[in-house]
């Protein structure tokens, strides 16, 4: 019994030993984040276009990075299409010829007036498409996302478009991914922050 308390005293002193000098010295000698210097540097991003070590969840660790770096482009690329949309709405709404019924519309209430097409008074109106049209681009984006995880050899975010247009130097063509990598990331915060803007202060371009 005087044994067993013993080893049992013995085991829980040892779970509050401080770790050994070496395993501290690897940690505190580890490279860090360019973007977050108080964190290790995400070994995962590595080798990626535009990687400054941002990653405090550590999402890098659980999902594939072809996959995230893909949703990054994605996002980005909408984001860039979805801020022009959003103010073109707000301004080409009162100065370009619009079909009778969507006169005034602002982007709060252009939405519902052109999926309803309560305008027109049918059920159904020129948005409502959209499901359609994105549906299909999905899946056909699926695929190649599941076939380039599967090792298919093709890039994030590739779809063969564009790509006549880029440098034929390999050094500037990746500058000019790195360029709409950034303005991708710009977009998602800019188009948040048009969308917050536009609520709050209940008002048209430019938002103040």
């Amino acid at each position: 019994m005087k044994l067993a308390i013993l080893a049992s005293l013995l085991s829980m002193a040892s779970a509050f030993a401080p770790a050994n000098q070496a395993r501290s010295t690897t940690s505190l000698s580890a490279e860090k984040s360019q973007a977050l210097p108080f964190l290790p540097k995400p070994a995962n991003l590595e080798g990626y276009l535009g990687d400054v070590g941002f990653d405090p969840l550590g999402v890098s660790n659980y999902v594939p990075m072809d996959y995230l770096r893909e949703a990054e482009l994605k996002h980005g690329r909408i984001c860039m299409l979805a801020w022009t949309g959003w103010v073109a709405v707000d301004t080409g709404m009162r100065v370009l010829p619009v079909p009778t019924g969507w006169e005034g519309l602002d982007v709060k209430s252009a939405h519902d007036v052109l999926v309803t097409d309560a305008a027109g008074g049918g059920p159904n109106g020129p948005l409502g498409q959209l499901f359609i049209w994105i549906s299909l681009a999905e899946m056909a984006s699926w695929i190649g996302l599941s076939q380039m995880l599967q090792g298919s050899g093709r890039a994030p975010g590739d779809f063969g478009f564009g790509v006549e247009f880029l440098p034929k130097d390999p050094a500037k063509a990746e500058e000019m991914k790195l360029k709409e990598l950034k303005n991708g990331r710009l977009a998602m915060l800019a188009f948040s922050g048009v969308v917050t803007q536009a609520v709050l202060y209940d008002k048209g371009f430019p938002y103040l």
